[in-house]
């Protein structure tokens, strides 16, 4: 519902910061429910400090347009990193992949537990981990962004249970089913895009939007070690549990799950960290020109802008 630019931000003395400003489409501006969203996920985020998380600085207000000034992350999102990968047919490494499913575990646990100034729980569920709102930097860290459609309590106008919030190949099995979800539905998201990284595809994806949903309810999961060489005991024991569709067999929190990521990535004493990431992505992005990004699968248009 919105739209992404490059601006600056400026101040005295020949103060200059680059920013991302969200502005929402035309279209939604004039209805109440999509504008008060908008300004929801604002205030939800603008709290929301975690180095995993992307960063918010202001909501304003222009001539009746209302915008989001943002961290400008310098990179490319998950989505757009793993085209190049396979169309070049290279492989993601392991190790990488799970580090990156780690660091979006990170960030989930910093917002599920994050609370009112009261010490009242928010009960913050993302609900769109994808890899289009997974942010790498050249720097190495990995971000989630795009709390459009969270759940949280006081801040965004929620219709769960008589709406389906989210993209039908990485929902959990309670959005699929038109159900409340908590924090866990994150969980079974986030297990999905480790799924997609490992295997080189989604496992989930159907044909359409209701044949995706459908395999999330009622596909078997499938053992991932005869799925990809990728993938040994430890980590198909890790997708599985993350996969569950039983409440109770699934992680329970975000801290469960990265503390079983890190394990698995770090059982040696060593393993990849933000330099590591960020190296690797650098080598891919100066290998390979941005003409070979298939940009037809991104929803979010970006534009250069500048502006006060």
């Amino acid at each position: 519902m919105a739209t992404v630019y490059e601006g600056q931000q400026h101040g005295t003395n020949g103060f200059v910061k680059k920013v991302a400003i969200k502005v929402i489409k035309k279209q939604f501006a004039s209805q109440k429910l999509f504008l008060e969203n908008f300004i929801g996920e604002a205030r939800l985020v603008a709290d929301l400090i975690h180095t995993n998380i992307v960063q918010t600085y202001q909501l304003g207000e222009s001539d009746g347009t209302y915008f989001i000034a943002m961290e400008l992350i310098r990179g490319m999102n998950l989505e757009q990193f793993l085209s190049i990968l396979w169309k070049n047919s290279l492989p993601l490494p392991t190790e990488l992949a799970v580090f990156i499913a780690s660091r979006i575990a990170r960030g989930l646990a910093y917002a599920h537990g994050k609370s009112t100034t009261e010490g009242e729980a928010l009960g913050i569920v993302h609900r769109d981990i994808s890899p289009k709102n997974i942010l790498l930097a050249f720097e190495g860290d990995i971000k989630i962004s795009d709390f459009g459609i969270a759940k949280a309590a006081g801040f965004l106008i929620d219709e769960e249970g008589d709406v389906i919030a989210g993209k039908s190949e990485y929902m959990s099995p309670e959005q699929a089913d038109f159900k409340v979800t908590d924090k866990r539905s994150d969980l079974f998201t986030t297990g999905i895009v480790l799924s997609l990284m490992l295997l080189g595809y989604n496992p989930f994806r159907g044909e359409d939007g209701f044949d995706s949903r459908e395999k999330i309810l009622t596909m078997a999961t499938p053992d991932f070690r005869a799925l990809s060489p990728a993938v040994d005991d430890e980590l198909n024991r890790i997708l599985h549990r993350s996969l569950s569709k039983d409440l109770n067999g699934r992680y329970q929190t975000a801290d469960e799950l990265l503390k079983d990521l890190e394990k698995y990535i770090y059982k040696d004493g060593f393993g990849p960290t933000n330099e590591t990431m960020g190296k690797f992505l650098r080598k891919i992005a100066e290998s390979f020109s941005v003409e070979s990004l298939d940009m037809s699968r991104t929803d979010t248009m970006i534009r250069n802008y500048r502006g006060n």
